[in-house]
C-alpha cells in the first residue's frame, strides 16, 4: 500500500508549489452535463495569482471544437489558458496516412478530424486505417456490439488509431463507453492500435509546450501539477512525463465516497500515487 495520500478541501495549500495545472476537463471541469463551478473557480484564482492553466482532454475532436461544449455547460473563459486534445494529437497521427482508405469507427460530430485531411472512406473488408473515435451511438450500444466488425478488421491486420484512450466516462448520471474500450478490444484480438492523448507522453509533450507558449518561458516540471480523475490517464500519464498529479474522486473510481482506505486499494501495488486527492477540485 503507498503511503497516505491526503485528503484536501481546498487546493489552495499546493498552489505556492507550481506555476502552472495541466487540468481534465471531462471528470474535474464538467460531467458532461454541467459545469463544476468550483473547479472553474479555482483554476481562475490559479491565473489571477500569475498561474498558467492548461486543459488537456481525450477529447476526440480539435479543442477549439471543445471550447463551445464547455461554454455551454458552464465553464467560463477565465478558467483557463490554452487546450489540447486527443484529437489534435490525433490529426498529426493521421496526416500520414492520407490518400488512404480509412474507416472511420465513432459518431458523426467526431468527423471534424478529417478536415481538410484526404482519405477515402471504406468498409471494414478495403480499409487500410482505422480511425476510432468512440462508438457509432454510445448511450445506446456497448464494445459487444462491435465484435463482428473489429475481427473483421483484426483478421486482416488493420491498424487502429485510437483518438480517445479513454474506457468510459460519466456524462451526467450515466456511464458511457469510449473509443479506449473498442481499441482494447481490437489488441485483445491481436489488432495493432495506436493510442493519442492521456496517459501517452505526446498529448504531455504538447500540454507543456502550450505552457511555454503562454508563459513566454519553460516551466521546471516539479512546478507543474496534473489534476484528473482518471487513474489510468490523468494520473498514470502524469506519472509517464515524470510530474506530480492530484486525484480528483471520479464515481467511476470512488463510487461510494473518497476516503484513506479506498485510496490505499486504488494505488497499491501502482508504481505512481498522487500528492494529494480532492472530492472535487475547489479552492
Amino acid at each position: 500500500m503507498p503511503n497516505t495520500i491526503p485528503i484536501l478541501s481546498s487546493i489552495a495549500e499546493l498552489a505556492d508549489t507550481t506555476d502552472a495545472w495541466i487540468v481534465d476537463i471531462w471528470g474535474v471541469m464538467h460531467n458532461g452535463a454541467r459545469a463544476y463551478a468550483t473547479a472553474a473557480r479555482a483554476c481562475a484564482e490559479l491565473r489571477a495569482r500569475g498561474g498558467t492553466v492548461v486543459l488537456l482532454s481525450n477529447a476526440p475532436r480539435p479543442f477549439p471544437a471543445v471550447v463551445p461544449h464547455m461554454s455551454g455547460l458552464g465553464v467560463p473563459p477565465d478558467a483557463y489558458d490554452a487546450g489540447v486534445t486527443s484529437g489534435d494529437v490525433t490529426r498529426g497521427m493521421l496526416a500520414e496516412w492520407e490518400g488512404r482508405a480509412l474507416l472511420h469507427i465513432g459518431p458523426e460530430r467526431d468527423r471534424g478530424l478529417l478536415a481538410g485531411l484526404s482519405f477515402r472512406s471504406a468498409p471494414a473488408a478495403e480499409a487500410e486505417i482505422v480511425l476510432c473515435s468512440g462508438l457509432y451511438h454510445d448511450d445506446t450500444e456497448t464494445p459487444a456490439d462491435y465484435t463482428d466488425l473489429l475481427q473483421t478488421l483484426a483478421a486482416r491486420d488493420v491498424p487502429m488509431i485510437c483518438a480517445n484512450p479513454d474506457i468510459m466516462v460519466e456524462r451526467g448520471d450515466q456511464l458511457l463507453y469510449c473509443a479506449g474500450a473498442l481499441a482494447v478490444d481490437y489488441e485483445a484480438r491481436g489488432g495493432s492500435v495506436s493510442y493519442a492523448g492521456k496517459p501517452f507522453l505526446p498529448a504531455y509533450e504538447r500540454a507543456l509546450t502550450e505552457i511555454e507558449r503562454v508563459r513566454g518561458r519553460p516551466v521546471e516540471n516539479s512546478r507543474v501539477l496534473c489534476i484528473g480523475d482518471g487513474i489510468e490517464t490523468d494520473l498514470k500519464g502524469a506519472h509517464t512525463a515524470g510530474l506530480r498529479s492530484v486525484f480528483v474522486a471520479s464515481p467511476i473510481f470512488v463510487p461510494n465516497g473518497l476516503n484513506a482506505g479506498v485510496l490505499g486499494e486504488l494505488f497499491a501495488g501502482r508504481p505512481f500515487a498522487p500528492v494529494a486527492a480532492m472530492p472535487a477540485l475547489a479552492w
